[in-house]
């Protein structure tokens, strides 16, 4: 039996596709597909803004303490909902990492997962994160739709929604710090 060109070149194409799909290195190469085809979210116009229905809402930081929502009341804030295990959610958070390097001390960040707080504290070290994470509290009311995973808002000082994305964007973009530049003055 004769192996031909064709056949060789076959099974490289069908190993490589393998390889993307069942292994580490796979996941790796779709996080960064992610992060090259992550535009910039759409920023609501701002006569188009509607409030978010409630600051009470309680939440766990990242020593496990109890706190209500409502320290926030008055600031801006970027709310992003994401899990440690998605795909999406892993290459979002670069992005976010470097928004919150240069706003963190004007601009509110809650990171929030509903995961348990071991396998998130591995994750943050292994990738190197320093922004907070906040945990959801299951079965709690909240003000925002947290059903598709990853999903981001980010609200005005008055609690006006001036961009609500889900799935995946680019967060350290132009168009979003130009936004928090605005909305911070």
């Amino acid at each position: 039996m004769k192996i031909t060109r064709k056949s060789i070149y076959n099974l490289l194409v069908i190993l490589i596709i393998l390889a993307f799909f069942v292994t580490p290195l796979g996941d790796q190469s779709k996080i960064l597909l992610n992060r090259i085809f992550a535009s910039s979210p759409y920023v609501i116009e701002e006569v188009q803004r509607k409030p978010i229905s409630d600051f009470d809402w309680k939440l766990k930081d990242d020593d496990w303490n109890f706190f209500n929502f409502e320290v926030s009341k008055g600031n801006v804030i970027f709310v992003h909902f994401w899990a440690s295990w998605q795909i999406p959610s892993i290459a979002e958070l670069h992005s976010i990492q470097k928004l919150y390097d240069n706003y963190k001390e004007q601009v509110d960040f809650y990171i929030i997962t509903n995961e348990e707080k071991e396998p998130v504290e591995t994750f943050m070290k292994e990738k190197k994160y320093t922004f907070p994470v906040t945990y959801l509290i299951i079965g709690e009311k909240m003000p925002f739709n947290a059903e598709k995973i990853p999903s981001t808002y980010i609200l005005d000082k008055e609690g006006d929604i001036a961009v609500e994305k889900k799935g995946i964007a680019n967060w350290n973009s132009n168009t979003v710090k130009e936004l928090l530049d605005n909305l911070i003055e």
